[in-house]
C-alpha cells in the first residue's frame, strides 16, 4: 500500500515565494549628473531625430526644475506663464507644489515648443499631439546619453538628482531646496548638501 508523502508546512517566512525581489544592482557610478553632463545631452538632443528641439527642451525643464517623468508628461500650458515667466509645479508622490521662475534659457524653449506644437494642451507632445509616455522620456533621455558618449545609461531621474546638488553645490539652503524639489520630508533633500563640497570651502586657506 502506497503511503501517502508526508506534509510539509510552509510559513509565510520560509516560503521564497512572499520575499520581495532581490533589487538590481545599478551600472551606473553615481545616480545623478554633473552640469557639463547635462549640457552634453541637452546639445546631443537638440541634433538627434525630427523632434530635437522639443527633446532638448525636456532634458533643460527636468534638470532646471527636478522634475520626475510623471511630472513633465502631465505638464499643461495652462500651468506655463511666458509673459510673467513662471511655471507651476504639480508634484507627484504627495510632494509639496510650488511655483518656479523661468529663466532666459526655458523662455526661449518653451516659446519655441509653441511655435512649433500649437493648440496643444499639454507642453510636451507627439506627431499627434497626444502627450508623451514615460516610456517615451525614457528612451529620447537615454538615447541622448548614448550618444553624448557618457558611457552608463542615463536614466531621466538622473536629471532630478542632477539638480538637487547643482542647488547644494551653489550653497543654497536645505529648506528652499526641499521646497524647490516639492520633497515632502527634509530627509530626502539632506542628501544633498551632505554631498556639497561648498561645506568644506573653508577648510584649508592656502
Amino acid at each position: 500500500m502506497l503511503l501517502d508523502p508526508p506534509q510539509l508546512s510552509f510559513s509565510a517566512k520560509s516560503d521564497s515565494r512572499v520575499l520581495p525581489p532581490v533589487k538590481k544592482t545599478s551600472e551606473r557610478d553615481r545616480e545623478y549628473l554633473r552640469p557639463k553632463e547635462v549640457e552634453a545631452i541637452i546639445g546631443t538632443a537638440k541634433k538627434v531625430g525630427r523632434h530635437g528641439i522639443r527633446d532638448a527642451a525636456i532634458i533643460l525643464l527636468m534638470f532646471r526644475h527636478g522634475l520626475r517623468t510623471a511630472e513633465l508628461v502631465a505638464l499643461k500650458w495652462s500651468q506655463v506663464d511666458l509673459t510673467e515667466g513662471y511655471i507651476e509645479i504639480h508634484r507627484v508622490k504627495h510632494g509639496h507644489d510650488s511655483i518656479h521662475p523661468l529663466r532666459a534659457p526655458e523662455l526661449r524653449a518653451l516659446r519655441q515648443i509653441q511655435r512649433e506644437y500649437p493648440e496643444t494642451q499639454y507642453v510636451f507632445v507627439s506627431e499627434r499631439k497626444a502627450p508623451l509616455s514615460t516610456r517615451t522620456i525614457r528612451h529620447l533621455v537615454a538615447r541622448a546619453g548614448v550618444l553624448a558618449g557618457l558611457g552608463a545609461p542615463v536614466h531621466p531621474h538622473q536629471l532630478r538628482h542632477a539638480c538637487g546638488y547643482y542647488l547644494a553645490a551653489q550653497g543654497h539652503d536645505t529648506r528652499a531646496i526641499q521646497d524647490y524639489l516639492g520633497h515632502k520630508n527634509i530627509h530626502h533633500t539632506v542628501r544633498y548638501t551632505q554631498m556639497s563640497p561648498q561645506r568644506f570651502e573653508s577648510f584649508w586657506k592656502d
